[in-house]
């Protein structure tokens, strides 16, 4: 169950959600409006950019690499505890054929459509509709893979 892979239902009863979801809507716009901004939102761009004729978006990832990699490791050193949280988690990742095949996969579909995930929602508010295929295609793969390749 989803409660028990966040740490069990015990920790989400004493998180209160409201300030969760204000906190998740305000990261998600600004988030949103980043991508927009940084024309990541535009499959001619980032086709531009896959085909090495516009280097512009990887420093729009560089910068976001470095600012998440600041984040990773300054912040639990200054804050005890998270502001929505009980503790600080880890998230352990393995380098297995699952792992290549999904990062295979999600290639060759960022490389196809020119969004990935983010973008492709923070294109519909930019008036993008065409990319709601790309958005189905992306929940028909996330549901195969619960479906048929969920960890035990």
């Amino acid at each position: 169950m989803w409660c028990e892979r966040l740490g069990g239902s015990d920790m989400l009863k004493r998180i209160r959600p409201l300030p969760v979801l204000v906190s998740a809507l305000l990261a998600g716009s600004l988030f949103g409006f980043g991508l927009a901004l940084s024309t990541m939102v535009k499959p001619e761009a980032i086709i531009q950019f896959l085909l090495l004729r516009n280097m512009g978006l990887l420093l729009v990832m560089a910068g976001a690499a470095f600012v998440v990699m600041l984040a990773y490791r300054f912040i639990p050193t200054l804050m005890r505890t998270p502001v929505f949280g009980l503790g600080w988690g880890v998230h352990p990742s393995d380098l297995n054929a699952r792992t290549i095949i999904g990062a295979a996969l999600f290639g060759v579909g960022w490389g196809l459509s020119g969004v990935c995930p983010g973008p492709a929602l923070a294109a519909l508010g930019v008036g993008n509709w065409p990319l709601l295929y790309v958005i189905g295609g992306i929940l028909i793969g996330a549901w195969l893979e619960g479906r048929f390749f969920e960890k035990d």
